[in-house]
C-alpha cells in the first residue's frame, strides 16, 4: 500500500494534466449526447415526479469533513493507515509509521511519535474503553502536578542550550483518562507499546514478519500481556518484557535485522516470553479482546476463532486459560477461497450499556424478546463483518454442558445468533442501536450494477443519489481506464454508511460519503470508529468545563505556556515545516526524543467542533487522505431537507417551534466541500475559529437570524400558495409569517394587484408595528370597501386602531359620500332602509372622535339617535353645555313622549340615570348649575325628573368613578348643592323616597322645621316626627308620640336611654305601670340604667304580668354581671397601683453615681472637719460615713441616694458588708484609659448595682 501510494503521488499531477486535456476534447460530443438523453429522461420522469416526492424519505445520517482539523496527520504527504477512537482520544497511525494521539472534541494533539518505519496496520489501547474525562478530578490532578497555570516565558539562552531543550517533549498530564497504553503493529514486523504519559515506558518487539493485528490485555498495566498476529499466520501471546527493544522468541536469528531506533536514547534490550497459541490457518487480520477480558476473538483465512483468556479465572480454572471455545467457519465458495486472504475482517465486541435504543422501538423495546439480545447479562456479543457477510455471535459463560456435553463442565460456548449478507465489501461494522446495524460499505461499479435491482429496500433518495454517483464515477473511471490503462479496482465508488434493521434484515438508510481520491482506494483502506452517545456527551461536557476553568486557554496554548521552547523546535513545530520531501519526516527520525512532537503551538481560542458538541453517536470514518464525521441528522438538517423539497409549511412550523436549531448555522463552521488533496499547509481548526467574537456574534444575531430565515421560508410558502391559486390560504400565511413593513407592503400590493382584497384584509396586522407599516396600505384597503362593501368597511373601522391609517384621508372620503349623496337616509340596501347612510355617519362619528373633533362627533350621534355614544361623549369631554338649553329633552333622550305614559318608575329610572348622572357631574364642575336644571324641570312640572336629579345630587351619583380624588369630600360638595333647594327636597323625598327623607333630615340643616313637620304629618311619618321633636327639645312630646302612635315600648326605652333624662324615665315609668307588656320590657331591657328596686316597688299589687319571673331573673343577671365586671376592674387597678408603687420605691432607693464639679471653700471644709470631730450628723456635700467634704479632686467614685446621703463607694461597701473590706473600684483608674475601659466600667457598675440594691444603709439598715 505504501509503495502504491508513493507511485500515485509521483504520477498524480502528470495524470491529472493529461486527463484534463483529453476531457476537454470529448466535452463537445458528450454534451450533445447528454442533452438528447436528458430530454428523454425528463419526459419519462415527469410522470413519476409526484410519486417519487410522495415516497421520498428523509435520510437518517449526515456527514461532515474533519480533514481540515487534522492537518498535522497529512503533513508531508503522509496518509492514514489505521485509527482508533475511544473515550476522548482519537489515535491515528499513518503509512509513514507515525502515531498521532488527538484529544476530542477540540482536536488538540497530545502526542505525536514515530513508532515504525512502515505502515501501521492496527492500534489497540489498554484499558479499553478508557476512563472518561472527569473535569474536576483532572483539574485537581493538573494542580497537584504543577500544570494548573501557564509558565513564564523562559529567559534567553545560547543556541546549544536551546537545541538541547528543543528535544524535550511537553508532558501529558497524568490523569485517569490519559493514563493509557497504546499498542501499534506495522508492516515492518514490529509491535510498539507506548505509555501516553511516560515517554520512557515504551516497548518495541520485532516479530520478523509483517504484523497485521495487535490487542493489549485489558490489564496490561499490571500483566504486560498482549496478543499479535499477521502474515506468519501465528497468534502469539507476549508476556512480560520491560521498556526497551526486544526480539520475539519465535523468530530465532531474525533479531539481527531488528530496528535499532531505540538505541539512540540508551534503552537496553528487554526480555519477555512469546507463546504461539494458534497457527497454520493463514493470515491473521484482526484480534479483539472482549470488554470483560474473559475472551479473545481473532480472524484468519479460515474463519473466526474464540478462546478463553487467563483473566478472571478461579484457581480451579487455571488450566482453561488460552483454550479455544468456538469457531465460526467462513463460507466455502470459490470467491471466498480466492479473497479470504485479501478481504480484511472487522470484529467488534458490543458494549451493551452504551448502545442506544432505536427510535422506532422506544417505549416498546423488549430486550428479552429481541432476537439479537441474549437473555442473560453474562453473555457477551461479538459482531463480525467480513467480505459481504456479517455474523452476530453470542459467547455464553462456562457451566454445565448441553447436548452431547450434557453433565460435563464447559469453559464457555459460542453460538451464531444471526447471519446477514450484504451486496458489498464490509470496511467497518458496529451496532448503531439495539436493533440497527451500521455498516461501512465498499462498493465497486460491478457490485452496484448487479445489485441495482436489489436496492429497493432502502429509501428512494438513497437510491437516486447512488444512481447519480454511480453514473458519474463509472463514466470518469471508464475514461481514465481507457486513456491510462489503470486497474479496474481504481473505479471504486465512494463508500456508504448503511443502516440495517436486524429484525427485518432490510436496509433502512444509506448515506454516501464524500471521500477524496476514492477511485484509488480499496476496502481495506477505510476504517470506521464509533464514539457512543454517552461517551461523546461526557467528553464534550468535560472539555467545556476545562476550557472555562482555564479561562479560555486551550490545551495547545497550555502546552506552549508550560514549554515555550517547543514552539521553535523543527521537530515539533508544524508551521515551520516547509519542505516538500515526503520522506523528510522519516529521515529525520533519529531518536524518540526527536521524533515525538508536541501539538501545534499556534495560539488560538480552544473550541469544540459544533458537530461533536451535539448529542448522539459519533461515527468517524478514515481513509488514507480524509477523515469524515457522520452523525444522526438533527432538526436543522430536517429543516434544510424540507426546504430543499419545497415543503415550506412544515419547514416554517418546525423553525417556529424550535428557533434554536439555527444556532448551529451561526457557529462559523461550514463544510467547504471536497478538497483536491491534503495540502502541505492545511488549515486547521484555528482557521475556522480565529474570530474571538464568534460566540458573542452568535448570541447577538441568533434571534435576528431566526426571524430572517422564518420570513424567507414563509415568503417561499406564500409564493407557492399563490402559484397554486390558493389566495385564501396565502393571505392567512401572510398574517403568520410577515413581520416587517417592507415585506407587508410587497405582498399587499401583490394581492391588491390581483384584486384579492378580501383574502389579505382579514389578516392585516391590527396592532402598530415597529417600524410601522405605511398608512397607505390600510387607506387603499379601506377605500376599496367604502366604494364596494360598506358593511365590511364598518367591521374594519371597528377592528383596526386609528393609528394604522390617516384619519383625515378617510373622513374626507366619507364626507364626500354624504356631500355628493352617494348614500341617502331613505335608500334601501339589502332590504334595510338607510343602511349605508347609517354606516357612513356612524363611521364619521367614530373618526371625528378619534381625530379630536368631539362636537362634530356629537352631532353625528344625535342624528343617529345614539344615546349611548352621545352620553359617553358628553361625559368624557364635558359637552353638556351644548344641550343646556333643553334639559328636560336631554334627560328624556331615551324616553319618547309616548313611552313616558306607560313606563314604570323603575324603567324610567333606568332610562334617565345616565343623563341624570351626567348632569350631576357637570353640576360639580360648574358647567351646568343646579339652578338651571331645577328651573327648567319645575317649569315643565316634571316632578319625577326633579326628584331623580335632587336624589342624584344628594347621593353624589357617579362620584365613585373618580377614584383618584377624595370621594367623601366630593360627596359633601354635591350635597351642599341641595341646600339651596332643601324644602323642595323634603317635599320630593317625602313623596317618593321615605328612607332618603330621614337621612336628609338627620344630615341637612338647611330645611325649615315647620315645613318638615308639616310634610311628615301629612304622610304620617312618625319616626321622622319623633326625630324632629327630639331635635327641637320636645322630648315628652316625642315620647308620647312613640307610645301612643307607634305603641313601641322597645323604641321608647331606646329613646329614653339615648336622651338619658331622669324626667323622661319618670314619665316612661308612670305611663307603663298599667301596661304589663311595658313593665316586662322594662325589666328585660332597662338593665342598670335605673334602680331596679324603684322599678319593682312601683309595680301595682295584684297586676298580672306574664313573664315576670323571667324578667326579674334577667335583671338580676344583668346586675350580677355588672358587679363582676366592676370587681375585676378594681382588682386590676389595685394590682397596677401596687406595681407602680413598688417601682417608685425601688427607684427611690437606687444609688446614683456623681462627680463634684464645683470648688469647695477651704474654710467650710475646715468647719466640717470640726463638726466631724464633734460627731455631728453628715451635711450635704459630705460622705455619710467619714463625714469628709467632697472635692473635685476625688480619686474615688461617689454614690448618692434620693434621701440625700452620699458616700464614697468604698465606705458604702463597708457599711453594706458590716465593716469588711471589699475590692471594688469605680474610680478613674489608669486602666480606664485602656482598651477595655468601657467593658470594665459596665461590669463594675453591674456588680455595684447588685450590692446596693437595698438602698441607703442609713435610711434602710435592715434591707441593706
Amino acid at each position: 500500500m505504501a509503495e502504491r501510494m508513493a507511485r500515485e503521488r509521483a504520477n498524480g499531477d502528470e495524470e491529472e494534466e493529461e486527463e484534463e486535456e483529453e476531457d476537454e476534447e470529448d466535452d463537445d460530443d458528450d454534451d450533445e449526447e447528454e442533452d438528447d438523453e436528458e430530454e428523454e429522461e425528463e419526459e419519462e420522469d415527469e410522470d413519476d415526479d409526484d410519486d417519487d416526492e410522495e415516497e421520498e424519505e428523509e435520510p437518517q445520517l449526515k456527514s461532515t469533513r474533519l480533514t481540515q482539523h487534522l492537518g498535522a496527520v497529512y503533513r508531508n504527504g503522509d496518509a492514514t493507515s489505521a485509527c482508533l477512537v475511544a473515550g476522548d482520544k482519537m489515535i491515528i497511525g499513518t503509512h509513514n509509521g507515525n502515531i498521532h494521539v488527538i484529544q476530542l472534541p477540540g482536536f488538540n494533539t497530545l502526542r505525536v511519535y514515530h513508532a515504525h518505519s512502515a505502515s501501521v496496520t492496527a492500534i489497540s489501547i489498554s484499558p479499553f474503553p478508557p476512563p472518561l474525562p472527569d473535569e474536576k478530578a483532572e483539574m485537581l490532578q493538573r494542580t497537584q502536578t504543577g500544570l494548573a497555570g501557564p509558565a513564564t516565558r523562559p529567559p534567553e539562552m545560547s543556541p546549544s542550550a536551546a537545541s538541547k531543550r528543543m528535544r524535550e517533549v511537553p508532558q501529558v498530564p497524568r490523569t485517569p483518562s490519559n493514563d493509557i497504553y497504546i499498542a501499534t503493529s506495522s508492516m515492518d514486523g514490529n509491535v510498539c507499546v507506548q505509555s501516553l504519559v511516560d515517554l520512557k515506558d515504551v516497548q518495541l518487539r520485532n516479530f520478523a514478519r509483517p504484523v497485521q493485528a495487535v490487542a493489549l490485555s485489558p490489564e496490561y498495566k499490571s500483566d504486560r500481556t498482549y496478543l499479535s498476529g499477521g502474515r506468519a499466520g501465528q497468534l502469539i501471546l507476549t508476556v512480560g518484557g520491560g521498556p526497551g527493544r526486544s526480539t520475539s522468541t519465535t523468530v530465532g536469528t531474525a533479531a539481527a535485522v531488528a530496528s535499532d531506533w531505540l538505541s539512540t536514547i540508551g534503552v537496553k534490550n528487554s526480555g519477555g516470553k512469546d507463546t504461539v497459541l494458534h497457527s497454520g490457518e493463514g493470515i491473521i487480520n484482526a484480534i479483539k479482546w472482549s470488554l470483560s477480558g474473559k475472551y479473545v476473538a481473532w480472524l484468519n483465512e479460515h474463519g473466526t476463532k474464540i478462546m478463553r483468556s487467563k483473566l478472571h479465572l478461579d484457581s480451579t480454572e487455571l488450566e482453561d486459560a488460552w483454550k479455544r471455545i468456538g469457531h465460526v467457519d467462513r463460507p466455502h465458495t470459490s470467491e471466498w477461497e480466492t479473497m479470504a486472504g485479501v478481504w480484511k475482517g472487522r470484529a467488534e465486541w458490543i458494549d451493551e450499556k452504551l448502545v442506544e435504543s432505536d427510535e422506532s422501538e422506544q417505549g416498546s423495546h423488549d430486550p428479552v424478546a429481541s432476537p439479537t439480545i441474549p437473555n442473560t447479562k453474562a453473555v457477551e456479543r461479538l459482531l463480525v463483518g467480513w467480505g459481504g457477510t456479517m455474523w452476530i455471535i453470542h459467547v455464553h459463560p462456562g457451566g454445565v454442558g448441553h447436548g452431547r456435553q450434557a453433565g460435563e463442565k464447559t469453559i464457555a460456548r459460542a453460538e451464531i445468533a444471526k447471519i446477514l449478507h450484504i451486496d458489498c465489501i464490509i470496511s467497518g461494522i458496529s451496532l448503531y442501536a439495539q436493533n440497527q446495524l451500521l455498516v461501512l460499505a465498499y462498493c465497486s461499479p460491478e457490485d452496484e450494477d448487479d445489485a441495482a435491482d436489489d436496492d429497493r429496500s432502502g429509501p428512494s433518495h438513497a437510491r437516486d443519489t447512488s444512481k447519480q454517483q454511480k453514473s458519474k464515477q463509472s463514466t470518469s473511471s471508464a475514461e481514465r481506464d481507457q486513456h491510462h490503462g489503470q486497474r479496474q479496482r481504481l473505479n471504486a465508488l465512494p463508500p456508504e454508511l448503511r443502516l440495517i434493521d436486524l429484525k427485518s434484515q432490510a436496509e433502512v438508510d444509506r448515506h454516501s460519503l464524500a471521500i477524496n481520491r476514492v477511485d484509488r482506494l480499496s476496502a481495506a483502506d477505510y476504517h470506521m470508529c464509533l464514539l457512543p452517545a454517552r461517551n461523546a456527551a461526557s467528553v464534550v461536557a468535560s472539555t467545556k468545563s476545562a476550557l472555562e476553568a482555564l479561562a479560555g486557554i486551550g490545551s495547545d496554548m497550555w502546552n506552549v505556556a508550560i514549554n515555550p521552547k517547543a514552539l521553535f523546535s523543527s521537530g515539533a513545530s508544524i508551521l515551520s515545516r516547509e519542505s516538500g520531501d515526503d520522506n523528510a519526516s522519516v529521515s529525520k527520525a533519529g531518536s524518540i526524543a526527536g521524533t515525538i512532537r508536541s501539538s501545534a503551538m499556534r495560539a488560538r481560542v480552544p473550541t469544540v467542533h459544533p458537530t461533536l458538541s451535539k448529542p448522539g453517536v459519533k461515527i468517524f470514518i478514515h481513509s488514507p487522505y480524509d477523515c469524515v464525521l457522520a452523525t444522526k441528522r438533527d432538526l436543522s438538517d430536517h429543516l434544510t431537507w424540507l426546504v430543499e423539497r419545497e415543503q415550506y409549511q412544515q419547514a416554517w412550523e418546525l423553525l417556529d417551534e424550535n428557533p434554536d436549531i439555527l444556532a448551529d448555522s451561526l457557529d462559523g463552521v461550514v463544510d467547504s466541500g471536497v478538497p483536491s488533496t491534503p495540502s502541505k499547509h492545511p488549515s486547521g481548526a484555528d482557521d475556522f475559529f480565529d474570530d474571538e467574537s464568534v460566540a458573542d456574534t452568535t448570541q447577538r444575531d441568533l434571534y435576528s437570524a431566526v426571524e430572517k430565515e422564518k420570513r424567507r421560508i414563509g415568503e417561499l410558502w406564500i409564493r407557492e400558495l399563490i402559484d397554486e391559486g390558493d389566495w385564501e390560504k396565502a393571505g392567512e400565511v401572510c398574517g403568520k409569517v410577515l413581520t416587517t413593513p417592507d415585506r407587508w407592503e410587497k405582498w399587499v400590493w401583490t394581492f391588491a394587484g390581483a384584486n384579492k382584497f378580501d383574502e389579505i384584509t382579514k389578516h392585516m396586522p391590527t396592532k402598530p408595528m415597529k417600524p410601522p407599516l405605511p398608512t397607505t396600505l390600510y387607506e387603499v384597503l379601506l377605500g376599496h370597501y367604502i366604494q364596494n362593501n360598506k358593511p365590511r368597511f364598518r367591521e374594519l373601522i371597528d377592528t383596526w386602531p386609528t393609528d394604522l391609517f390617516d384619519i383625515p384621508a378617510i373622513t374626507t372620503t366619507l364626507e364626500n359620500q354624504l356631500k355628493y349623496r352617494d348614500v341617502r337616509e331613505n335608500s334601501v340596501e339589502d332590504g334595510e332602509r338607510g343602511r349605508d347612510w347609517r354606516i357612513v355617519v356612524e363611521s364619521l362619528a367614530k373618526l371625528y372622535e378619534a381625530g379630536g373633533r368631539h362636537r362634530d362627533a356629537l352631532r353625528c350621534y344625535i342624528r343617529l339617535q345614539d344615546a349611548d355614544s352621545a352620553f359617553r361623549l358628553i361625559g368624557d369631554y364635558h359637552l353638556a353645555d351644548a344641550v343646556a338649553d333643553d334639559i328636560p329633552a336631554f334627560i328624556g333622550l331615551r324616553v319618547s313622549p309616548d313611552q313616558l305614559k306607560h313606563m314604570t318608575e323603575h324603567e324610567l329610572v333606568a332610562a334617565t340615570s345616565e343623563a341624570i348622572t351626567l348632569l350631576v357631574d357637570e353640576a360639580q364642575h360648574g358647567l351646568v348649575r343646579p339652578e338651571v336644571v331645577v328651573e327648567q324641570l319645575q317649569a315643565r312640572n316634571l316632578q319625577l325628573y326633579l326628584f331623580f336629579y335632587l336624589r342624584a345630587l344628594w347621593r353624589g351619583q357617579g362620584i365613585a368613578e373618580h377614584t383618584g380624588e377624595n370621594i367623601e369630600r366630593l360627596v359633601q360638595d354635591s350635597q351642599s348643592l341641595v341646600d339651596n333647594f332643601a324644602d323642595l327636597a323634603v317635599r320630593l323625598f317625602a313623596m317618593y323616597d321615605r328612607p332618603l327623607l330621614m337621612e336628609f333630615l338627620k344630615t341637612s340643616t338647611s330645611y325649615g322645621f315647620e315645613k318638615a313637620v308639616q310634610e311628615c304629618e301629612q304622610y304620617s311619618y312618625y319616626d321622622e316626627l319623633v326625630y324632629l321633636y327630639s331635635k327641637t327639645g320636645q322630648m315628652k312630646r316625642a315620647l308620647y308620640l312613640i307610645i301612643d302612635r307607634l305603641n313601641d315600648v322597645n323604641k321608647a326605652i331606646d329613646f329614653a336611654k339615648e336622651q338619658d333624662d331622669p324626667d323622661l324615665w319618670e314619665d316612661l315609668l308612670n305611663y307603663s305601670m298599667d301596661k304589663p307588656s311595658f313593665i316586662r320590657a322594662l325589666l328585660e331591657q332597662v338593665g342598670t340604667t335605673i334602680n331596679p328596686i324603684t322599678l319593682v316597688r312601683r309595680i301595682p299589687e295584684g297586676l298580672e304580668i306574664q313573664g315576670l319571673r323571667e324578667g326579674l331573673i334577667h335583671m338580676m343577671k344583668e346586675h350580677e354581671l355588672q358587679h363582676s365586671i366592676s370587681w375585676g376592674v378594681a382588682t386590676v387597678l389595685r394590682s397596677e397601683v401596687a406595681t407602680a408603687q413598688s417601682e417608685l420605691r425601688t427607684g427611690q432607693r437606687k444609688g446614683i453615681k456623681f462627680e463634684v464639679i464645683e470648688q469647695v471653700d477651704a474654710n467650710a471644709a475646715a468647719a466640717e472637719d470640726e463638726k466631724k470631730a464633734d460627731g455631728g450628723a453628715p451635711k450635704p456635700g459630705q460622705c455619710a460615713k467619714c463625714l469628709e467634704t467632697f472635692t473635685e479632686y476625688e480619686m474615688e467614685a461617689l454614690m448618692g441616694f434620693v434621701c440625700g446621703h452620699a458616700f464614697h463607694v468604698s465606705h458604702l461597701l463597708e457599711m453594706l458588708h458590716k465593716g469588711r473590706q471589699v475590692d471594688l473600684d469605680l474610680g478613674h483608674g489608669p486602666e480606664e484609659g485602656g482598651r477595655y475601659s468601657i467593658g470594665m466600667k459596665v461590669m463594675k457598675a453591674r456588680l455595684l448595682r447588685d450590692r446596693v440594691r437595698g438602698g441607703c444603709p442609713i435610711c434602710h439598715p435592715a434591707e441593706a
